[in-house]
């Protein structure tokens, strides 16, 4: 059993950065992949980013590729979000989610565990 908590969002100006934090519980940590995902109002949870379970591997979506940057500490049981040059449309809850498998990191449902979420805001 994985638990998952997400800290670290809030409301910041466009053009800013935000760095998300999800800190994991359990030994096994370092034996899942992790990502992250954003779901915003009235629309489908969507792929940010995914990390391997060394973290020598590193997958974004488009839209954040060159922007955001997933790193993880797996001593600390964490993995990170940096979140620069942010856009109004990066605006949505942001959950962590680790997958055991890792095969498909893009797909939501192929991950075991999911935290609450953090709210990003980002005003224009």
């Amino acid at each position: 059993q994985v638990q998952l908590v997400e800290s670290g969002g809030g409301l910041v100006q466009a053009g800013g950065s935000l760095r998300l934090s999800c800190a994991a519980s359990g030994r096994t940590f370092s034996s899942y992949a992790m990502g992250w995902f954003r779901q915003a109002p009235g629309k489908e949870r969507e792929f940010v980013a995914a990390i391997n379970w060394s973290g020598g591997s590193t997958y974004y979506a488009d839209s954040v590729k060159g922007r955001f940057t997933i790193s993880r500490d797996n001593a600390k049981n964490t993995v990170y979000l940096q979140m620069n040059s942010l856009k109004p449309e990066d605006t949505a809850v942001y959950y962590c989610a680790a997958d055991k498998d890792g095969l498909r990191l893009g797909v939501p449902y192929e991950y075991d565990y999911w935290g609450q979420g953090t709210q990003v805001t980002v005003s224009s």
